[in-house]
């Protein structure tokens, strides 16, 4: 391996079915990346060219990759239910400023089978004001699932928004026993 190679970023990826449909898991050296939901050829491309032009590498498909296989485990059997948290390296150089730091408060304190309101988020990172501004970083997330935007609820009881669609959300808060397995 030259130096030229040794610095360069590498990002694999892989689609994987799950009970919400397929997700793309894209990672780095640093971990987990991307979390892209429905992903389609189309969706996959797109978000593939994206990720290309974020992190300046283009992603290789290599779902048998050391920094894929673990996440795509856990995947695996949490969509089993047999597991409810995820313990993965994460690499969240795709967000920054106050998105990044409202997204580790809900990674961290917000656990499996719990919701939290939109209002409530923004007042644990010190800004009780920005609930409009905590739904845009969830829209903003490049980590769904794992860091867990589903589990942000408005206030009033409404399910709120969800940037893969509310029925992946409604099917996510049954799975975690928030809300009850829809009937068909």
């Amino acid at each position: 391996m030259d130096s030229e190679e040794r610095y360069e970023q590498r990002v694999v990826w892989a689609v994987v079915d799950t009970g919400i449909g397929p997700l793309l898991l894209a990672a780095t050296r640093e971990g987990l990346v991307n979390v892209v939901f429905h992903a389609t050829d189309e969706v996959r491309d797109e978000a593939l060219e994206r990720l290309a032009s974020r992190l300046g590498s283009e992603p290789v498909e290599d779902p048998g990759s050391p920094l894929l296989a673990e996440a795509i485990r856990q995947f695996d059997a949490y969509f089993a239910g047999e597991r409810q948290s995820f313990e993965l390296p994460l690499d969240w150089s795709l967000i920054s400023g106050f998105n990044r730091e409202v997204l580790r408060e809900l990674a961290t304190t917000v656990p499996f089978g719990t919701v939290v309101g939109y209002g409530d988020l923004a007042g644990r990172v010190g800004q009780p004001g920005a609930a409009q501004a905590v739904g845009m970083a969830m829209g903003a997330n490049p980590l769904p699932v794992v860091v867990p935007c589903h589990r942000v609820v408005e206030s009033g009881g409404g399910i709120g928004g969800f940037g893969g669609g509310l029925e992946t959300k409604r099917r996510l808060l049954a799975l975690e026993g928030v809300l009850p397995e829809p009937l068909f």
